[in-house]
């Protein structure tokens, strides 16, 4: 080869080279939705083989693989995509976070980890979960995941390098703490951020950052297929094509890279609290806390996604003690006289000491546990996958079971007189005899869809009444004898999973979708609406408990609001703005008379009033 030919193909080769660090092209699949043998199964299937046949450097899968995350649905689905010859990078959508058979397990333990990062020329990708994680809720991204997202971009963007962010929700108010979210992805040089959950197309910008929301698996009108995106950094252009199955790409959207980003504004409610309030931070955990506090009498404790069960003590504010689980903690620990027992997702029901922390004992389960547990009388009353236990807890000794369940059970059960009173994810509401766990009746809505079933709400129960919410919208109130119902009011208030009751038995409060509070009457045999407070928290759907305490009553929001409803008014009294994700619930300290209350971001708050 003659110098002058050898110079032109080394410069061809360096252009070529330049090129590929440059260029990048990508096959995004999202929301899939696939259930063994549905049509989505075959088109799917139809998907990897073209993906296979493309050029894409790599397939990025931005969640809602599945229905409902049951294991069998995620094992099926990751057999079809372990089709893909290409490097694959998946992250779960809310469809394997809110509904997961394994309290999130399973999705981990299939590839690896709920979040990814990787290098492709000059182009650092980076995805991540973003729940909501085990009950109904915005999306949220965990706090530990904040922190490995701006440690691991600060190691990996080099000079010249530019990032692409993934995830199942766009950054904008679907997820809870988006601001932090946008605050880390802002001081580094993010080109767009993609995501799915939608089943639309749609260009959207968030403090300057280009945000774009890309099509699922069916569109329909027989419309499936994927998405196209191709990046070139050296021209600083994107473009994105709707690849149809069977036709040829089309382009959707071209536009310039942008990295001139905004200031972001942040508006809060105001903090300004009545005299006789007092509302203060007593804990900021390094993860985010999903469950509600147990309390006693020295010691506040919950369980973190980190898997840490945690004892603070109420008068230092330090950690006493933390027990180690191998998977993120959905229940309420239960704490008795000698032993906080809990219930983890890696399916145990562990005994800790309450002096040390150390483990007393543990019982292995068929599946995880992500429902508060009751104690009372020394016995604790367990809800957990396809199962219902009662133990002794001083004992350690199960005392009966109920299995024909057929999915997981999730809120607190109500223990009164003989009965136990619990809802599950299988469209149907229990009562069991308390001392040997019999089935008295069981009653369901109508509805044969699990989602709709009364699966994360904490019944009223009076002498003669069980009265329920449910997904599917509407209050229901049954005889407690027999459960035949007694009323079905007729979806007016769009009411959902958040109920409480007043300390008379003679009212229930539901927090509806509108951020509003309903009184409902618990007595005679028709239902009656007593009055409606507008609590001003706007579109709601967090399950968090309705709390009446010393003439007011409390609702916790899915943005971190405390609404305060004054009862001699029937108004509300103000609001206070805990923080910016979901209040997981409220707990009562029966030794001081005070409340407490975390919030997914990872707080722990007391009120005094």
């Amino acid at each position: 080869m003659n110098a002058r030919l050898f110079r032109m193909t080394l410069l061809v080769l360096m252009m070529w080279v330049s090129v590929v660090a440059w260029a990048q092209k990508f096959a995004i699949l999202s929301d899939v939705h696939v259930t063994p043998g549905n049509v989505n199964d075959g088109k799917l299937r139809e998907a990897v083989a073209e993906i296979n046949a493309g050029d894409a450097d790599a397939v990025l899968m931005t969640g809602d693989l599945t229905n409902e995350g049951s294991d069998e649905q995620l094992i099926n689905v990751k057999s079809i995509l372990d089709g893909i010859t290409k490097p694959l990078y998946v992250i779960p959508g809310n469809h394997e976070n809110n509904w997961s058979q394994s309290a999130c397990k399973t999705f981990n333990d299939l590839w690896g980890n709920d979040r990814f990062v990787f290098t492709v020329g000059n182009l650092v990708v980076v995805g991540m979960n973003c729940g909501p994680f085990m009950k109904m809720g915005d999306g949220h991204i965990k706090q530990e995941d904040l922190i490995w997202l701006d440690q691991t971009l600060a190691r990996e963007v080099k000079p010249g390098m530019r990032v692409l962010s993934i995830n199942h929700y766009p950054i904008l108010e679907d997820l809870d703490n988006y601001r932090d979210y946008v605050a880390v992805l802002k001081k580094y040089p993010v080109i767009t951020h993609q995501c799915g959950h939608y089943h639309s197309w749609k260009q959207y910008e968030t403090e300057g950052i280009s945000g774009l929301m890309v099509r699922a698996l069916d569109m329909g009108g027989d419309n499936h297929g994927y998405t196209l995106l191709d990046v070139d950094l050296h021209r600083n252009w994107i473009h994105v094509y709707d690849k149809r199955l069977g036709h040829e790409p089309e382009l959707k959207y071209a536009y310039k890279i942008n990295l001139d980003y905004d200031d972001g504004t942040v508006a809060t409610v105001d903090k300004k609290v009545p005299d006789g309030f007092v509302i203060e931070k007593v804990f900021a955990d390094d993860a985010s806390i999903f469950t509600r506090v147990g309390i006693d009498k020295d010691c506040f404790y919950f369980g973190n996604s980190l898997g840490y069960c945690k004892a603070v003590d109420k008068a230092t504010r330090q950690v006493r003690w933390q027990y180690k689980t191998d998977a993120m903690l959905f229940s309420r620990p239960a704490v008795a006289e000698k032993y906080v027992v809990l219930p983890t997702a890696d399916k145990r029901l562990v005994w800790l000491n309450k002096k040390n922390g150390k483990q007393v004992y543990q019982y292995q389960a068929a599946g995880p546990y992500v429902a508060d547990g009751v104690v009372f009388a020394d016995v604790l009353y367990q809800g957990g996958y396809k199962t219902f236990q009662a133990w002794d807890i001083n004992k350690r000794r199960m005392l009966w079971h109920f299995d024909s369940i057929n999915n997981y059970c999730q809120a607190a059960p109500v223990v009164d007189g003989t009965d136990v009173i619990f809802g599950a994810w299988d469209t149907h509401l229990r009562v069991l005899n308390r001392y040997d766990g019999t089935l008295r009746w069981k009653w369901n809505n109508g509805k044969k869809a699990n989602l709709l079933s009364p699966g994360n709400v904490v019944p009223v129960v009076t002498d003669d009444k069980v009265i329920i919410v449910a997904p599917d919208r509407v209050a229901t109130a049954l005889d407690r004898r027999d459960g035949h119902q007694i009323w079905r009011e007729k979806n007016e208030n769009k009411v959902r999973e958040s109920l409480g009751e007043s300390v008379d038995r003679k009212t229930a409060y539901a927090k509806t979708m509108d951020g509003e509070l309903v009184a409902m009457s618990t007595e005679g045999n028709q239902y009656k609406l007593l009055w409606k407070a507008d609590a001003q928290l706007g579109y709601e759907h967090a399950p968090c408990i309705v709390l009446e305490r010393s003439g007011y009553v409390l609702m916790g929001s899915r943005r971190g609001v405390l609404a305060v409803i004054d009862l001699s008014t029937r108004e509300l009294a103000f609001q206070y703005q805990l923080g910016n994700s979901e209040v997981n619930g409220f707990d009562v300290d029966k030794y001081t008379g005070d409340v407490y209350c975390s919030l997914i971001e990872g707080t722990v708050y007391r009120l005094r009033f």
